[in-house]
């Protein structure tokens, strides 16, 4: 047995893998409350990578019957990878990394300009052909939604779509341990997502001061199948879900079309190509039984299926292959896992100790990016040991290239 039981009276047991891996008190608690739910299925999986989140821990795995709780799938809906592996070998790539970068940060929009002080540079203010065309696919659904709730109509959606964001969302080039290139990047759907997010975690909550007298955390408001707001959102959720997926795949187009400018041999790319949620909802049978699974934070690993888990800036990724085990509902982490809060990490660390943590990366070496050194994440090795019956890994990836949002 590869992880950790914890069991609480009057809730379904935790399953935790997380042996070598420092789980604080808060992440606990959390698991704890969401596990008193009367709507959760047979038992919480907490991730190697889990720590404390809004309502619901980062790095769980929460399964529910004929329910779903908005806070736990959360407002970055759909966030997660892509990874694909190209025709490039490590000879191929320049000497000098910084015009690639340079060129990377001026074809994709990222970060975000505060309000009131002009054009914000994380959105689009003409999008391009490729993102109108995956925008049509979309569109007609959205007008859907917003006839039902209007206020969506005022968000960022299509300029959003093919854009990076803020935060630990990011773009990188990276090396095998063959010294094939891959292009990996991180992000989930936008100023929309968010707002879908919010809104229904606001409905959730205002419904359950009505009918669920006894949460242990307002946070962890739900909505049962039958209810007012459920149907619409499954349908919000899920829209929000294909636009992160939309997302990814543009930006990726867009990278390759952008490298192929700077480097000009040849190259194929999506020679192997991952595409995976890492904060979603979705119904599927486990245990006999059809339940909706949360990931907040974790990746499914069917048997066989490709997945993404992602090191820090300055640490390995893995592409990983899902070993398919029904005790994590053929789940995985999504990452390394914060070990303090972006606050702490800036106050604690100095450009000096981002400079020497990201030596040999290509990226951003400021004091902008000090809550996203490597120092505020837990150690992939331990992580990855700690899943080891969950995944196995298929390729080790270096990174050489970082764009951050």
């Amino acid at each position: 047995m590869n992880y950790n039981l914890e069991q609480q009276e009057g809730a379904v047991p935790i399953k935790m893998w997380t042996k070598g891996v420092p789980v604080e008190p808060e992440a606990r608690q959390q698991l704890a409350n969401a596990a008193r739910l009367p709507v959760v299925f047979k038992h919480i999986a907490a991730m190697p990578d889990v720590h404390l989140g809004i309502g619901a821990t980062v790095g769980s795995v929460i399964p529910t019957i004929k329910a779903i709780i908005p806070a736990a799938v959360g407002v970055d809906i759909g966030c997660g990878m892509i990874a694909c592996k190209t025709t490039l070998r490590a000879e191929d790539l320049p000497d000098n990394l910084g015009p690639l970068r340079s060129a990377i940060e001026r074809a994709v929009p990222h970060g975000m300009t505060p309000h009131r002080r002009g054009r914000d540079q994380g959105s689009w203010e003409n999008p391009p052909d490729l993102v109108d065309q995956a925008w049509s696919t979309l569109v007609d659904d959205f007008e859907a939604l917003c006839e039902k709730y209007p206020r969506l109509r005022n968000t960022n959606n299509r300029k959003h779509l093919g854009t990076l964001g803020t935060g630990n969302h990011f773009i990188e080039v990276c090396l095998d341990e063959g010294g094939a290139v891959w292009f990996m990047l991180h992000s989930g759907s936008r100023g929309v997502g968010n707002a879908i997010g919010t809104m229904f975690i606001e409905l959730a909550k205002k419904d359950a001061e009505l009918h669920q007298r006894n949460l242990p955390d307002k946070d962890l408001a739900y909505f049962e199948e039958g209810a007012q707001y459920f149907g619409d959102y499954v349908r919000g959720v899920g829209w929000a879900q294909q636009f992160a997926r939309l997302n990814r795949e543009v930006m990726m187009k867009n990278l390759v079309a952008t490298v192929r400018q700077v480097i000009t041999k040849p190259f194929e790319a999506h020679v192997e190509a991952v595409n995976c949620h890492h904060n979603y909802v979705q119904k599927e049978t486990h245990f006999g039984e059809d339940v909706y699974v949360t990931r907040k934070g974790a990746v499914s690993a069917k048997k066989g299926e490709l997945g993404i888990i992602p090191g820090s800036m300055g640490a390995r990724s893995y592409i990983v292959r899902g070993l398919g085990n029904p005790e994590s509902f053929e789940s995985c982490s999504h990452g390394a896992g914060r070990v303090m809060s972006r606050t702490k990490a800036k106050k604690l660390f100095t450009v000096e100790d981002q400079i020497k943590a990201t030596e040999g990366v290509e990226c951003r070496k400021d004091d902008a990016v000090i809550d996203e050194i490597p120092m505020a994440y837990k150690d992939i090795d331990a992580v990855m040991a700690a899943q080891k019956d969950l995944v196995e890994v298929v390729y080790t990836l270096k990174q050489v290239l970082c764009v951050k949002g």
